[in-house]
């Protein structure tokens, strides 16, 4: 009955629409083109997946296994009865006690503190250069060691050997306390290569990049004819270097200025390149050399100082102690009183005593009607008509004579008329190698300039991206 009715109705729906379709022809054939067009994108929306072939359902397959649960709580009990062993490190400062020293490491121990004050051998943890490395063991906020490892006793041995200290906690009712050993072992030697760019300074784009003062203090002697670090340096400049790492039982050196030599290095400074190869001819002293084989020796140093803050340049100034403004002819160099000068050339001593405003004075006669002039020392180490060479101590840092604060005063005379000394540093000469030598150097070279360029371009890909150092 129901399937008579339907095609009833379905009989009697034809003949309305045939009966619409006489009385709205346009509405009717509009009907059917949109009701065509939505079959075709019926069709075409679903040809394809009847065009699939009919594939089986996925085998999914059941496995069911007994897992066997840990026993926590007698893990647990086990971890209550063993101590908990903590290694802790740092680095001695200069405000530093032996509580305040032991509390940064963790430990909470009368007794350790008290003989680290009291005993004369532990104490010298404390005592001469700050920095030393500290590795404490501790358990249960207990010192058990300390070892504590330093520069050596002679100056000799401070780039060759290191000073361990090793304070223990001794086990047993027989040997309660501590003790104390002494012991000097070599350091090790590791290449190890670093980089940066210069964002304010060199000191600290060298800190970031973590390299050791002393490595800092050889770049800037290296490039110091090349590049006027008082005045040229540039935000932007980069520098790779290698240079031999020193270790104390596996360890980075921290103390002061010790630090491995530099082997090889490059500064870019406003777009040009600077390098520098370490290398020894049998028979005369090692040197740094560009890739071409020419010495970045030259015959007189571009500073009568290790690398320091110079607080005057070679131009006008306000006098400090006339109150006039006159013309600055020489370099001020700003420096601790003590810190050693050195002859920027070979020559001979032809004045050492106080002159006038200069107070303690040097100078040194040069080749070719060249002069230098050392003063406010606060001592002079050499005298009159002795030969010095390049490099060798002549004095110390000082305030005599018209001078506000220690520092030293520096000047360079070509025919009694003084002249800018970084002029003079570029323009004089440089050694070069034997032919046999020069061989030999640009071997070595090519695989130096190699690393050197590997560590330009990973320098440079850092930079892209965003400042590596801040």
């Amino acid at each position: 009955m129901n399937q008579a009715f339907s095609f009833a109705r379905l009989a009697q729906i034809a003949e309305d629409l045939q009966s619409a379709a006489h009385r709205h022809p346009r509405r009717v054939s509009a009907a059917v083109l949109t009701l065509l067009a939505g079959s075709a994108f019926t069709a075409f929306g679903v040809a394809p997946l009847s065009a699939l072939p009919d594939v089986a359902p996925p085998l999914i397959t059941q496995i069911i296994q007994p897992v066997t649960s840990a026993a926590l709580p007698e893990q647990l009990q086990r971890l209550d009865m063993q101590s908990l062993t903590l290694f802790r490190s740092d680095v001695t400062r200069s405000a530093d006690t032996a509580d305040s020293l032991l509390a940064r490491l963790g430990v909470d121990d009368a007794e350790a503190a008290a003989f680290i004050r009291n005993d004369p051998l532990a104490a010298t943890v404390l005592q001469g250069r700050i920095g030393k490395s500290v590795k404490a063991t501790v358990e249960d906020g207990q010192l058990r060691q300390l070892v504590v490892r330093g520069p050596a006793d002679t100056t000799s041995d401070i780039d060759t050997h290191f000073t361990r200290l090793t304070i223990e906690r001794q086990t047993g009712a027989a040997h309660a306390g501590f003790v104390v050993r002494k012991e000097v072992a070599p350091l090790d030697r590791r290449p190890q290569m670093g980089s940066g760019t210069i964002q304010s300074s060199l000191y600290a784009a060298a800190d970031d990049a973590r390299l050791p003062d002393g490595v800092t203090n050889q770049l800037a002697e290296i490039f110091g004819t090349d590049i006027d670090f008082r005045r040229e340096l540039r935000k932007g400049d980069a520098f790779s270097v290698l240079y031999d790492a020193l270790l104390a039982d596996g360890e980075p050196v921290t103390w002061g200025n010790v630090a491995g030599r530099v082997l090889a290095a490059r500064f870019i400074n406003k777009d040009k390149v600077h390098d520098a190869v370490w290398f020894q001819e049998p028979g005369r002293k090692g040197a740094y050399y560009d890739l071409t084989g020419r010495s970045k020796v030259r015959a007189f140093l571009s500073s009568p100082l290790a690398f320091s803050r110079v607080t005057s340049g070679f131009a006008m100034r306000f006098h400090p102690i006339h109150q006039t403004w006159r013309a600055h002819l020489g370099v001020d160099f700003g420096a601790p009183t003590g810190t050693p000068i050195r002859a920027v050339g070979d020559g001979v001593v032809s004045f050492a005593g106080q002159q006038n405003g200069y107070g303690n004075v040097v100078h040194i006669q040069h080749s070719g009607d060249r002069t230098t002039v050392y003063a406010h020392l606060s001592r002079i180490d050499v005298r009159r008509g002795q030969q010095v060479e390049q490099g060798v101590r002549i004095g110390a840092v000082g305030a005599t004579g018209w001078a506000t604060g220690p520092h030293l005063h520096f000047e360079f005379k070509v025919g009694g008329r003084q002249v800018d000394p970084m002029t003079i540093a570029r323009a004089s000469e440089s050694l070069q190698l034997s032919p046999l030598a020069l061989g030999q150097f640009r071997r070595m070279a090519v695989d130096v300039a190699q690393r050197l360029n590997m560590a330009s371009e990973q320098q440079t890909a850092g930079a892209a991206t965003g400042p590596r150092f801040e």
